[in-house]
């Protein structure tokens, strides 16, 4: 099994932090909504012409409050809230630099409200999540097998009872290793293999998906793409994760610049961020296992990675040199 947030102690400066930034956030946002017009007139600016779009402004800060409110209780668990928090954070000062320095369309007295709101959350917010990186990373999940390969094979069964050995005895089987089932990408891989399905069961494979959720969640999730009727396997432990030797991933291969531009594709292509569904740090991957042997393999580099599934299975056109 591994460690959970709850079999370690929680800094008490890391809940005092996410504390105070929430109701920071929610007296800031009550403000902002109630009085709209008061900050202008404390900085001597004009008024502006729509205040309900100002008021808005304070209703997304106050709900950001709540999310830190709730992170507090259990800061190593919900660490993605404090990451979208610290992106807002960092990008808020970026399109202040913008307006106001570059094109001149916001008042530079506004630097006021980026220094409480922004800048001062920066360092502890930082690290929160490398706090958080180093919990996740650490415990007995280090991606060391806790059975062997063929155990892992005969001891985990999909939603039918049918064991992955024997589903690997019937035909070649594609094993697609999800990240958790509320991650960008995770969504954009089932809307692949919705796209290159045929293709893949063409060649005589199949697919069978590994995920960390609950049957039922993940029935829900895989209908939305027309995957419901594949073999499935629930994995919370993650033990078949770490039977194929896939590991958790470095902050690098979860939020380098790589998988910035590529969560921006998977999103202009309709994939939502979901909720948090089991463990935020693993890595996917994807095998082709026939008779208890491993024939091809793909382990992502970063969490962004598309293999092309249909060339994994045999059936893709590879084109011919002109």
């Amino acid at each position: 099994m591994r460690s959970t947030p709850a079999d370690q102690p929680v800094p008490v400066w890391l809940r005092r932090t996410l504390i105070l930034a929430g109701v920071y956030n929610l007296l800031w946002g009550g403000w902002v909504v109630l009085f709209p017009m008061s900050m202008f007139s404390l900085a001597g600016l004009p008024q502006p012409t729509y205040p309900a779009i100002w008021q808005c402004v304070g209703m997304i800060v106050g709900v950001y409050g709540i999310g830190y409110l709730v992170a507090a209780r259990d800061p190593l668990t919900h660490w993605p809230i404090v990451l979208v928090g610290l992106l807002g954070k960092v990008f808020g000062p970026i399109g202040f630099v913008y307006a106001a320095l570059i094109t001149s369309q916001l008042p530079v007295e506004f630097i006021w409200t980026i220094i409480p709101n922004d800048l001062v959350w920066w360092v502890p917010f930082t690290m929160l999540l490398v706090l958080a990186a180093k919990h996740h990373q650490g415990g007995d999940h280090t991606g060391d097998p806790t059975m062997s390969f063929q155990d892992a094979l005969q001891a985990h069964r999909d939603q039918h009872g049918t064991t992955l050995a024997e589903r690997t005895d019937e035909s070649p089987v594609m094993l697609v290793f999800l990240r958790h089932l509320g991650c960008t990408f995770c969504m954009e891989t089932l809307q692949d293999l919705k796209a290159q399905r045929e293709q893949i069961e063409s060649g005589g494979v199949r697919p069978v998906l590994v995920h960390m959720s609950d049957d039922d969640a993940a029935q829900k999730q895989f209908a939305k793409y027309n995957l419901a009727g594949l073999s499935r396997i629930s994995d919370p432990d993650q033990d078949l994760y770490r039977a194929f030797e896939l590991k958790r991933g470095s902050l690098w291969q979860l939020f380098g610049p790589r998988v910035w531009f590529h969560g921006l594709r998977a999103l202009f292509r309709g994939n939502a961020v979901g909720t948090l569904q089991g463990d935020g740090f693993q890595m996917p991957g994807v095998f082709i296992v026939h008779k208890g042997r491993i024939l091809q393999s793909f382990k992502h580099a970063t969490a962004g990675d598309r293999p092309e599934y249909a060339c994994m299975s045999g059936e893709c056109e590879i084109p011919t040199p002109s």
